[in-house]
C-alpha cells in the first residue's frame, strides 16, 4: 500500500472517480468539478465519491421536494427507536433465550436463522420475533419532531418501508388520510394484491390515499418477514430474476415509479448495516434509474469497530459500498434531523 502523504499535501482531484478518499468530513467539494483533500493523511484507494454532508442547497432541495410531494420516504427500523427495541438489542435477547453459540449475537438475521434450525420451523422463530415487537406501544404522532408524524404531514403519494410495524399507516390515519397498505410478494407464499394494484388506488396513489409498501413483510403476518439469512438470499434472488425478465410482482409500477422518478429520503437506516447494503446494491442493478437522482439519508455518525478501524476508514469503506449512488448525508439521529427540518421549514415561510 502507498505510504500516507504528509498532512500538508493538498490534492485537487476530479469529482466522481477519485484516488484519495481517506478524508475528514469537513473536506467538501470546492469549485466546479474539483475536490480538495488535505486535512489529515491521505491514502491511495480508488473509489467512487458518492456521498457528501448536507449543504444549504441540499436542505433547500429536500424541503421543496417534501412540500411539493415529489419525494419518496424509505423508512427503516431506526425510525422506531425508543418505541421498539433495536435489531441488535432484540437479537442479543433472542440469542440468550435460544442458546445461540456464535459471537455475532447482535446480527438478527443470523440469530433468526439459528432459531429456525433450533425449532425446525423458521416461521415459528419469526412468530417469536413478532411477539417481541407486538408490544402495543405507539409513537407520539403529535410530537412535532417524531419522524412518522412529520412525514405523514407532507402530501406524499407513496411510502416505502422495510419495517414490519404499521406506524406509517397509523401516522397517516392520525393526519386525516386514508392509506392503503401492501406487502411485497417476495416469495411464492405471499399473494400479490391484485385487487389493490389493478385499481387507481394502487397504480396511481394520491396524497390523500397514499400507498404504504412493506418491502420486508408486515407484523400481522410473520411468514412475510424478510428476516433470516435465507430470506434475504431468496428476496435478492427473486428481485434479480424479476429484473431480468421484466415480469414484476415484487415492485409493481407505482412502486417502481416512486423509486425511480422521485428522490428518496432514507430514514432509520445505517449505511454500515449489511442488510441495507445488499438491498440497495441489488435495487441499483435490478431497477434502472433508481440512482439517477440525488437522495438524502439520515445517518448516525460511523463508530469505530472492535477491529480498530477508524471513523475515516469506515467513511472510505461506505463510499466504496455505495458507489454510483448520489447521497447527501445528514450525520445525526432521526430526531435531530426532524428538529432541524422543522426549524428550516419555519424559517423559510
Amino acid at each position: 500500500m502507498e505510504a500516507p502523504l504528509p498532512a500538508a499535501t493538498i490534492r485537487t482531484i476530479p469529482p466522481r472517480r477519485i484516488l484519495h478518499i481517506d478524508y475528514r468530513r469537513e473536506s467538501v467539494p470546492t469549485g466546479v468539478g474539483q475536490r480538495v483533500l488535505g486535512s489529515g493523511d491521505v491514502r491511495m484507494n480508488e473509489v467512487v465519491l458518492c456521498m457528501h454532508e448536507m449543504k444549504e442547497a441540499d436542505w433547500e432541495r429536500l424541503i421543496y421536494q417534501l412540500q411539493s410531494g415529489h419525494c419518496t420516504p424509505f423508512v427503516g427500523a431506526g425510525a422506531s427507536m425508543g418505541v421498539l427495541p433495536s435489531g441488535a438489542t432484540l437479537s442479543r435477547k433472542l440469542a440468550r433465550q435460544w442458546g445461540y453459540p456464535g459471537r455475532d449475537s447482535d446480527e438478527l438475521h443470523r440469530v433468526t436463522q439459528f432459531g429456525g434450525i433450533k425449532y425446525g420451523d423458521l416461521i415459528h422463530a419469526k412468530e417469536l420475533v413478532r411477539d417481541e415487537l407486538a408490544t402495543g406501544a405507539l409513537p407520539d404522532f403529535t410530537d412535532p419532531c417524531e419522524p412518522y408524524g412529520l412525514l405523514a404531514g407532507f402530501n406524499l403519494p407513496v411510502y416505502v418501508t422495510t419495517n414490519y410495524d404499521d406506524f406509517i399507516a397509523r401516522a397517516l390515519l392520525a393526519a386525516g388520510k386514508r392509506p392503503n397498505t401492501a406487502i411485497c410478494p417476495w416469495n411464492a407464499g405471499i399473494a400479490f394484491d391484485e385487487k389493490l394494484f389493478s385499481s387507481e388506488a394502487g397504480w396511481d396513489p394520491k396524497p390523500e390515499t397514499p400507498l404504504v409498501y412493506h418491502l420486508h413483510g408486515a407484523l400481522h403476518d410473520p411468514a412475510s418477514f424478510v428476516l433470516a439469512e435465507e430470506d434475504y438470499l431468496e428476496f435478492l434472488r427473486n428481485l434479480a430474476a424479476e429484473g431480468l425478465t421484466g415480469n414484476w410482482r415484487m415492485l409493481p409500477p407505482s412502486i417502481q415509479a416512486a423509486l425511480t422518478r422521485r428522490p428518496l429520503l432514507f430514514v432509520g437506516y445505517s449505511l454500515q448495516d449489511w442488510t441495507f447494503r445488499v438491498l440497495f446494491q441489488e435495487l441499483s442493478k435490478s431497477v434502472p434509474g433508481i440512482n439517477r437522482r440525488r437522495h438524502v439519508s439520515i445517518q448516525v455518525a460511523p463508530t469505530p469497530t472492535p477491529s480498530g478501524w477508524s471513523i475515516r476508514d469506515l467513511e472510505r469503506q461506505l463510499d466504496w459500498y455505495y458507489r454510483g449512488w448520489e447521497i447527501s448525508v445528514f450525520w445525526g439521529g432521526t430526531r435531530e434531523f426532524c428538529t432541524e427540518l422543522r426549524s428550516r421549514m419555519v424559517s423559510t415561510t
